[in-house]
């Protein structure tokens, strides 16, 4: 008999994941999406970090997709 099938009148127990060890975690994807959301929207305006228009015409269509103007 299968030793891993599940035991009638059971239920599954949560994992409980305490905060101090998902919370670093939950800030650096906070400033990776706002620095996405930099680069998308706001890259080569006035605040612009890179010169040319590579970075522009690269995340283009991301930008009318999210509504930022772009021209």
């Amino acid at each position: 008999m299968n030793e891993l099938a599940a035991v009638p009148g059971t239920t599954a127990e949560p994992i409980s994941i305490p905060v101090r060890e998902w919370a670093p975690w939950a800030v650096f994807g906070g400033v990776v999406m706002l620095f996405l959301f930099y680069v998308v929207g706001c890259e080569q305006g006035a605040t612009a970090l890179l010169g040319g228009t590579y970075l522009h015409e690269w995340v283009h269509d991301a930008r009318h997709l999210l509504g930022f103007p772009c021209h």
